[in-house]
């Protein structure tokens, strides 16, 4: 059978980058990898960024949204029945920032995925830098996450400093007690610099597992207020687009801007834009697409359009 493991993350906790390591770790023991981008939204920009792993012993695949819930369900579990005859080692998702879990297990008990395939493990990733002021539809997120989570990784630890890991293992402690959820993180969370991981540490994580601890499932997920925002073919440059971003996350009449990410060309270079509510980085890359895409809470979208649209 094979092994198909979940990388789950609120918006931005970093899951592309860490699922990078992670797909490396097995491509260099010889397994044939199979990375499939599940996003809700009609536009994937992480797939570019996982560009630089294609190859012999890794394939990419994506679920673009776009429509409707039970639509996208549909179209999750088509492309793992297709991926199923890939002749993969493992297969390793990533899903939307804002994915209800249960999605991942009702799928692999479905015929014929039940038969195709083993799960391996669910990794959670958590910013260790934490936003105080999430919404409550933010935190059953959290919850869902690490409800099933056989390890939580912080990112970002190296960033920062004790007394704010502590603060966002608290903060995780408080979502899991709104959702009811009876949960010992202390003892599944790795708060390591990435840049240190070694591979006993990825041993550890590829070993994890999962559980299926019990919460009280928040309703009506499927119509929260987490909204995107796309941008085709929109003017940006490096000398401006970070104020504009500040002003997004900033300015209320915009909603809550929790993410911003995308790509531009400037000069014949092309420049990728990542930005959370704690962090903004522009970093060039051999090759893009033209997109920005804005992902948040109540966002108005005529406003930010119209913003964007100014010089």
């Amino acid at each position: 059978m094979i092994k198909v493991d979940l990388i789950t993350g609120f918006l931005g906790s970093g899951k592309t980058t860490f699922l990078k390591k992670y797909a490396r770790y097995f491509m260099d023991q010889g397994q044939r990898v199979g990375i499939l981008e599940n996003d809700y939204g009609a536009i994937n920009v992480d797939m570019l960024l996982l560009n630089e792993l294609r190859g012999e012993n890794c394939e990419l695949e994506m679920v673009a949204g776009g429509c409707d819930a039970d639509c996208h369900r549909r179209r999750f579990k088509t492309k793992l029945i297709s991926m199923g005859m890939s002749g993969y080692d493992r297969v390793i998702i990533e899903p939307s920032g804002i994915f209800d879990v249960d999605e991942f297990f009702d799928s692999l008990r479905d015929d014929p995925l039940d038969r195709w395939y083993e799960i391996g493990n669910v990794i959670a990733i958590v910013d260790a830098r934490l936003d105080e002021n999430l919404s409550s539809d933010s935190d059953f997120y959290l919850a869902s996450q690490i409800a099933n989570a056989g390890i939580i990784v912080l990112s970002r630890s190296q960033l920062t400093d004790q007394a704010h890991i502590d603060a966002t293992k608290a903060h995780l402690k408080r979502a899991a007690e709104a959702a009811q959820l009876k949960k010992d993180m202390d003892s599944i969370i790795l708060d390591k610099d990435w840049n240190d991981f070694t591979k006993e540490d990825f041993d550890k994580m590829s070993s994890s597992g999962y559980s299926l601890s019990s919460y009280v499932k928040k309703m009506g997920t499927d119509d929260s207020e987490y909204k995107t925002v796309y941008f085709l073919e929109l003017p940006m440059n490096k000398e401006t687009i970070g104020a504009k971003i500040k002003e997004l996350m900033a300015n209320e009449k915009y909603g809550k801007v929790l993410r911003v990410k995308g790509f531009f060309n400037q000069d014949d270079t092309w420049y990728q834009v990542n930005a959370t509510r704690a962090e903004l980085d522009i970093d060039t890359l051999p090759v893009g697409q033209q997109v920005f895409i804005v992902i948040g809470e109540n966002l108005n979208e005529p406003e930010i359009k119209k913003f964007m649209a100014s010089e």
